[in-house]
């Protein structure tokens, strides 16, 4: 079966919740030492979880929809059944300052995974970010959704940073940092 991806105007999807959940058995282990003159050190280290870590939207007080007011200028992209029920969908938002494109939100139903849908969904938000002439695509994930991380890792992302005390005062303990990840499209040569 075909999936086609369509625009997902506002007026007809804002407030559409968007059911993600996450189950692993892992997570990266983050390490710090504490910054002073001379430096510090980090670690990121990917480890057997003792039971599997699971996040569903019912944690959260401000469950994933599309178009929330705090993302000005998302466009979004998905999948819908010919019963209109969304399917797939990514929303991607401009980062003006930066010239960045952040993807805001990405989701595939389980009944239509392993198809290449979330491939094709990153590939329109690389579209997008060509179209309107940004430097990158950005995203956030957590060190517990190592099936995100080794996707994005494979759409050609990397580590641009971290936060260890976006969701609470424990993120670290609670295997739960914020990952930061970017997609260059011209990046010059690194220096050493």
């Amino acid at each position: 079966m075909q999936y086609e991806i369509v625009a997902l105007p506002k007026d007809k999807w804002k407030g559409a919740a968007i059911p993600l959940s996450t189950v692993s058995d892992s997570y990266y282990d983050i390490e710090l030492s504490t910054l002073n003159r001379e430096g510090c050190t980090i670690s990121l280290v990917r480890k057997s979880a003792e039971k599997q870590i699971v996040h569903t939207p019912e944690e959260y007080d401000f469950p994933d929809s599309l178009y929330a007011d705090h993302w000005e200028g998302a466009e979004a992209y998905g999948i819908v059944s010919d019963e209109g029920k969304l399917m797939a969908c990514i929303e991607v938002c401009p980062e003006e300052w930066s010239n960045r494109l952040m993807v805001t939100e990405l989701w595939v139903d389980e009944a239509i995974r392993g198809r290449g849908i979330g491939k094709r969904l990153m590939d329109k938000a690389k579209e997008v970010a060509v179209r309107q002439k940004r430097r990158a695509v950005i995203l956030e994930t957590q060190s517990c959704n190592t099936n995100a991380i080794g996707f994005y890792l494979h759409q050609g992302f990397e580590l641009i940073g971290f936060d260890t005390c976006c969701y609470t005062n424990d993120d670290i303990g609670r295997r739960e940092v914020r990952i930061n990840l970017g997609y260059f499209f011209h990046r010059e040569a690194r220096r050493r």
